[in-house]
């Protein structure tokens, strides 16, 4: 043989010894066992989120390490395409080198058998009749029909065979369920990004970064309104229009022409009792260019718009720029004087306080908020604590959410809430929410002011103490007053000489010894020289010996609790105010201003914005999508159905009688043989031996 002979050879066995292994069973089970791994990861791992998040999850490092992998966007991810496609060429050539073979099998009679090879099979049965070899062959055909088998005789030279079958349709099954794994994973890699993926990578489209107005964004980052398939979001005010959707990618959005307009007429919703949204819908009018002609419809969760090839879905809904107008209250130095502000949520107002410049960026309002509001109070102090460990307690009253975790009979409706950035010169931001309304916590009023400083956070909870016009304006006075020097020495003064009218020993030299003691008491609550509140009061009491500093606390409360009381009477006497009369309900409230100026030091803000009026603008979030592989993944469930029905419930039989003439009559062997031998077939078996024997 030559050489180029043998290459050749080598050559074809390679290439054989490839399709054997691509299509054999345990290539493409290997490939499913990868495919659920993936599916594995990708449940697991948030898909599609933003980077900070991951990064803060996993670190710089592991964030690149699976950033390369692909694993924030498994089921788009180029290896997981990869495989999907080398799993259907896989199926495809398991189908081609072996459906051929079934369909033979299925239409052949195997009527090669001989007499002596029936003899070694386990079923068989063998009887005689009174008939000619002819006669008993087309009376057992006959019989076999009845049934319910396809039957052929066959002369031999030693006799006369009757070949018979039924459930040869068994191996449609086979073929049907392989065949059903192509149509699936084709029409999944339809819908896919796949289509959008080949336009990036052949046809030059990019993913845009910038902003700016929809109109303006350049040709390489628009998809054509003949895209095959897509799936996008977009965002309607109402009486508003739009025609492009926005596709997310890593890196950008692409933007893709519909072929219609939708114009946003009203966006409902409707709400339980306690406020969760219950049922919302969109009425559009839908504009089609091609045609002229405009049609309203109805967009309801779980009941699309389908038009066009394009289905439309109530996807969510968001703020479509409300106006608010706001009451904004110092939250530093010694002016409590309130200013107005207004904002359009998705804009940005220009503030300028505590002598610097700021951009309050209004990212959300939302008319109701369901929250629980338990009784559960978050800042009890367990038994056995510490002092410190006490003090060190109530500072928690900042860092409780305004609570999302309990049983649906806590959840109520708490109105209205703004939420909104708060940008300095350098370009760093805080992020607040503040409720329009109190809400009742513990038995008491309280307006909930939110701050965190990453997305990545919780809200953390200033809790305001609503006064007896149920707004901030007496905490405010009262903050206000805290900070200003000679309205804390007035109130050391107002102190002390209480405190001696009300029969205290001593003389001069101890009322002003008092006065001064109460005065630094307020100087190192108000953080003079000092962090502020109770960070303040702890480190004091860390220096005075353990022995003492139970007797200390107890002194140094009962003197702040009565030189704030004053300093608040002073803060309205300097006003022009009555003063406030003394009772439990002017006491809780102290008590909770107390609080609420401790953990004011933390809040982080030049001022605090209460919500004041709004005017609503509704904006809904829909999902556009095209889907031409959804049919055809539903003609592969149909043969999935199909196949597995055939494969476990048809039941491929085989049967043969040999007949030869004998003295007397015709001698008749019966053989039968199944894939699956169950308790039916032998059954089967014995009633057919029976009828087959039977004498006519």
């Amino acid at each position: 043989m030559s050489t180029t002979g043998i290459e050749l050879k080598t050559r074809r066995s390679w290439l054989a010894e490839t399709v054997e292994l691509v299509s054999s069973m345990r290539f493409a089970i290997s490939l499913l066992v990868i495919l659920a791994i993936a599916a594995i990861v990708g449940t697991v791992l948030r898909q599609g989120d933003i980077m900070p998040n991951y990064v803060n999850q996993f670190g710089p490092f592991w964030y690149e390490v699976f950033r390369k992998l692909g694993l924030y966007t498994v089921y788009t991810s180029w290896w997981f395409l990869l495989i999907l496609l080398v799993l259907i060429v896989s199926t495809s050539l398991c189908v081609i080198r072996n459906a051929p073979k079934m369909m033979r099998d299925m239409r052949s009679w195997r009527d090669s058998v001989r007499e002596e090879s029936l003899r070694n099979f386990h079923h068989k049965a063998e009887w005689t009749a009174p008939l000619d070899a002819r006669a008993l062959a087309e009376q057992s055909a006959v019989r076999l029909g009845h049934a319910g088998y396809k039957v052929k005789i066959v002369e031999k030279e030693h006799g006369t065979l009757v070949a018979a079958k039924k459930g040869a349709g068994n191996k449609f099954g086979y073929i049907f369920a392989h065949t059903a794994i192509i149509v699936i994973l084709l029409g999944g890699m339809l819908d896919s990004e796949l289509p959008i993926r080949m336009q990036q990578w052949f046809f030059g489209k990019t993913p845009y970064m910038g902003g700016g107005l929809i109109s303006d964004v350049p040709a390489q980052h628009r998809l054509s309104v003949n895209n095959p398939t897509y799936r996008g979001n977009i965002l309607l005010a109402e009486g508003q229009t739009g025609r492009v959707a926005t596709i997310q990618q890593a890196s950008g959005s692409l933007l893709q022409e519909l072929p219609f307009d939708i114009e946003l007429k009203k966006f409902n919703i409707d709400f339980y009792s306690t406020g969760m949204p219950k049922l919302f819908a969109s009425e559009v009018l839908v504009h089609d260019r091609e045609l002229n002609k405009t049609f309203p419809a109805t967009i309801k969760v779980n009941e699309p718009l389908i038009y066009k090839g394009v289905a439309v879905y109530q996807s969510s809904f968001e703020d479509g720029g409300s106006r608010l107008k706001l009451t904004g209250f110092p939250m530093t130095g010694p002016d409590a004087k309130a200013f107005n502000i207004a904002g359009e949520v998705n804009g940005a107002t220009e503030l300028k306080a505590a002598g610097s410049s700021f951009s309050v960026e209004w990212s959300g309002f939302r008319p109701f908020n369901v929250e629980n509001v338990s009784g559960n109070d978050p800042r009890a102090v367990a038994k056995g604590q510490t002092l410190n460990e006490q003090f060190a307690a109530t500072l928690g009253k900042a860092s409780g959410s305004a609570g999302k975790h309990a049983d649906n009979k806590d959840l109520k409706n708490v109105g209205p809430s703004v939420q909104y950035k708060l940008r300095d010169q350098t370009g760093q931001a805080k992020e607040f929410l503040n409720y329009m309304q109190p809400v009742t916590l513990e038995g008491a009023q309280v307006y909930l002011a939110g701050v965190r400083s990453s997305p990545s956070e919780t809200f953390r909870f200033l809790r305001i103490p609503a006064d007896d016009a149920y707004s901030v304006r007496e905490w405010m006075r009262l903050r206000a007053a805290l900070a200003d020097p000679a309205l804390r020495a007035e109130a050391a003064q107002r102190y002390a000489t209480r405190t001696m009218g009300q029969g205290q020993a001593g003389g001069a030299a101890f009322a002003e010894q008092l006065r001064d003691s109460a005065e630094r008491t307020l100087g190192m609550f108000a953080g003079v020289g000092t962090p502020g509140g109770f960070v303040a009061v702890a480190q004091f009491l860390e220096k005075i010996p353990a022995a003492e500093q139970e007797k200390a606390a107890g002194v140094f409360i009962k003197m702040l609790n009565g030189v704030l009381w004053e300093l608040w009477q002073a803060a309205r006497a300097r006003e022009g105010l009555p003063a406030i009369e003394g009772n439990d309900t002017h006491a809780r409230f102290l008590q909770l201003a107390t609080n609420a100026l401790s953990d004011s030091f933390f809040y982080g803000a030049p001022v605090y914005l209460q919500l004041e009026e709004f005017h609503e603008v509704k904006a809904s979030v829909l999902q556009v999508t095209r889907s031409p592989g959804k049919k055809i993944v539903y003609l592969g469930c149909v043969l999935l159905i199909a196949g597995i029905f055939a494969m476990f419930y048809i039941r491929e039989r085989r049967l043969w009688v040999w007949v030869r003439t004998q003295e007397g009559g015709a001698h008749a062997l019966m053989a039968m043989s199944t894939q699956r031998k169950t308790l039916d077939f032998e059954k089967e078996h014995a009633e057919l031996s029976a009828k087959l024997a039977q004498s006519a």
